[in-house]
């Protein structure tokens, strides 16, 4: 997994507990009873609802995306294996170099 998929991935997962943790919330202000309460938290509701789709919306979009990249890499590897050789040994030469710098 690369570093930016590492913080996606804990970005979702942040957005996830936030979402969690605002529900709960909600769930333990019911014995509330202020009209400008209620209106608050309807709002609130409202945007945590919106945010939640949203969420699950990036997320579909980030494997429907990830799906594409892997099945077109898939076909260039397929359709030019000499290429991909050659591309292959240049990024493993470059990481041997470069590890090879730090000691």
């Amino acid at each position: 997994m690369s570093y930016i998929d590492e913080h996606k991935e804990q970005l979702m997962n942040d957005l996830h507990l936030v979402i969690r943790d605002a529900e709960e919330m909600l769930k333990n202000t019911e014995q509330q009873s202020s009209e400008g309460f209620r209106a608050a938290k309807e709002k609130f509701e409202r945007t945590l609802k919106n945010a939640k789709a949203e969420v699950e919306r990036i997320e579909d979009l980030v494997v429907t995306r990830t799906k594409e990249a892997a099945k077109a890499t898939d076909v260039y590897v397929k359709e030019n294996p000499w290429q991909s050789a050659g591309i292959a040994a240049g990024i493993g030469l470059l990481v041997g170099l470069l590890i090879g710098r730090s000691r």
